[in-house]
């Protein structure tokens, strides 16, 4: 079968592998639709410490079981499935509190396991033990679907912000993870969404996708006025930084307003650090949230939106490539012509 594999030079190539093996305990899955995210990005671009090769790279899939083994009882062969590739233990401490994305030890379909840059992988026990494995409605199609996971991440962090009716948010970059949090902070009620972008392109293929943001380019507008003068003064209600970017956590904590809160969704390269002013989150009362990974629960819960229809992913679900394409995927996403790449093996 064919496989996007990481070797030990820290290139990625397309190589003949052996099919995965099925035991009594884990599933065979003939992947449907896999897409690419910004770590499998990064890993393109640099390589990557976390993964010791050689590994099958990607984590975001959806499939169907073509074979499954005898002590798995709530799933069968032919089941159209979604897998939550952040793996807890169950049993540390965060585990037990249901956060399962922050285990103590931590497992990642593509990181510890085979990932999903392949026409067939394995579906570990541990998958099946831990609830990793959601079945998908009928009626959402695989590439579709298969942006449930990088969209569950979005709703990690919002459940932390708990954006309200009336609330004005700023969200720093315009890819398909900070459109997504556009998406879902019109879904809880915000009145104004405004999008920070510097990349006219990035800037002007997010605003034909949801006509309803606020682009704002801090290249030609004094960011912390134009904030002021769409906010009656007060600043946002919640700045969301979606990029990896140190000077844009700097700006988010400078917009926010009193009581503000602010995410740092995008994690910042190597050691960079120093960006977070604890005065201001001191005299303005400002709460400052991480967010890594999603749970399985945040994963269900985004493809019951998606399979109601309530939360639209079609429109991002457009720049599709075959597995033997891959290699155009990842160029298209890093010359920026593209927002979400997805990957359909039979295509």
């Amino acid at each position: 079968m064919l496989a996007y594999v990481y070797g030990e030079d820290k290139k990625l190539t397309l190589q003949d592998r052996p099919m995965p093996r099925q035991t009594d305990d884990n599933a065979v899955l003939r992947v449907g639709a896999t897409s690419i995210c910004g770590t499998d990005l990064r890993t393109y671009r640099f390589g990557s410490a976390k993964i010791k090769p050689p590994r099958v790279i990607g984590h975001e899939v959806v499939g169907t079981i073509v074979s499954i083994g005898r002590k798995i009882k709530d799933f069968q062969a032919g089941d159209r499935v979604q897998v939550a590739p952040a793996i807890g233990c169950g049993e540390c401490r965060p585990c037990r509190a249901g956060h399962t994305n922050l285990c103590d030890r931590l497992e990642t379909i593509g990181f510890e396991y085979d990932g999903t840059f392949t026409e067939y992988m394995e579906i570990p026990p541990a998958a099946f033990q831990r609830g990793n494995v959601n079945r998908i409605s009928g009626a959402v199609p695989d590439i579709q679907a298969v942006l449930a996971e990088p969209v569950a991440c979005v709703v990690n962090s919002h459940q932390h912000l708990r954006i309200q009716p009336g609330d004005a948010v700023a969200i720093f970059g315009s890819g398909f993870i900070g459109c997504m949090h556009a998406e879902l902070a019109f879904m809880s009620g915000a009145s104004q969404v405004l999008v920070i972008e510097v990349n006219p392109i990035r800037a002007e293929m997010a605003r034909s996708l949801n006509p309803k943001i606020l682009m704002i380019d801090p290249g030609k507008t004094e960011l912390g006025r134009e904030i002021r003068s769409r906010t009656a003064g007060q600043g946002v209600d919640v700045a969301i930084v979606a990029c990896s970017v140190g000077s844009a956590q700097a700006d988010a904590m400078n917009i926010a307003a009193k009581l503000g809160r602010v995410s740092l969704f995008g994690g910042l390269p190597g050691e960079s650090k120093g960006f977070i002013d604890s005065n201001l989150v001191h005299y303005k009362e400002i709460s400052v949230h991480g967010v890594h990974a999603s749970t399985p629960a945040q994963n269900r819960q985004t493809l019951q939106w998606i399979s109601e229809g309530r939360l639209n992913v079609k429109p991002y679900s457009t720049g599709v490539f075959a597995l033997k394409d891959i290699e155009k995927a990842f160029q298209a996403l890093n010359d920026e012509r593209i927002m979400k790449a997805i990957v359909v093996p039979a295509a």
